[in-house]
């Protein structure tokens, strides 16, 4: 069952070209998909739509049977929290929070008690490898680190979809190889995974199919080899 089903989907803005023209993509629960293509190509407009960020010119965006493109600001936050995990490049963690705090603020923010979200909290944060930081700040963390306590608070709703921008850029070699290495752990216990990436290495190690941009178009959609 698709998980995203986006249909004839544009995004004009005032000026310049679209940033998409028409495109139509399906995503399966299960998938785990990089988008490429370069600066400009309408990657992060695409991620965007996704989490109803933005809206389509003209189109329907359907994710987890969300009709997003008609969603208003209440009901686009709503679906975030419930539906969307998302981790940044640069990790947007809340420098004046602890790491637990920073990991257990989207269900606190649905509603869970906070008994509940610290639990959560340790959970994840022990799968993740960084529960000895809970309760230290973001800033004395190392790159790599911090991108798995942004993973967690990602996780914290147990989201139907997880979208990750760039989710290596800002690390080191070492740092993003541990990124690689989680996404593909993440992946195999079943989470469907969109990703936007200039680096091809990290398309072809965590995803199981690549979708191409250029000047707003799908160029190509390719399946890759199954991972072992």
């Amino acid at each position: 069952m698709p998980v995203i089903e986006l249909h004839d989907v544009t995004r004009k803005y005032d000026e310049g070209p679209p940033a998409l023209r028409d495109v139509s993509l399906s995503v399966s629960a299960g998938e785990a998909v990089a988008i490429l293509g370069p600066s400009g190509s309408g990657k992060s407009t695409l991620l965007n739509l996704i989490a109803g960020l933005d809206r389509p010119t003209a189109g329907t965006v359907t994710v987890d049977g969300v009709r997003v493109d008609k969603l208003g600001e209440a009901g686009s936050a709503r679906y975030r929290r419930a539906r969307i995990g998302m981790v940044f490049q640069f990790f947007n963690l809340l420098d004046d929070l602890t790491v637990a705090d920073n990991v257990m603020l989207p269900a606190q923010l649905s509603g869970m008690t906070r008994a509940d979200a610290q639990r959560r909290a340790a959970e994840l944060l022990g799968t993740l490898g960084v529960d000895r930081h809970s309760a230290a700040y973001p800033g004395r963390l190392s790159g790599g680190e911090r991108q798995r306590v942004a993973v967690a608070r990602a996780l914290m709703n147990r989201p139907a979809l997880l979208l990750a921008d760039e989710p290596t850029g800002a690390l080191d070699t070492a740092a993003g190889d541990d990124v690689r290495q989680l996404l593909n752990e993440l992946h195999a216990d079943g989470q469907t995974i969109v990703l936007v990436t200039h680096d091809l290495a990290l398309a072809e190690s965590c995803a199981t199919r690549t979708v191409q941009l250029v000047d707003g178009r799908i160029a190509a959609d390719t399946t890759l080899a199954a991972r072992r």
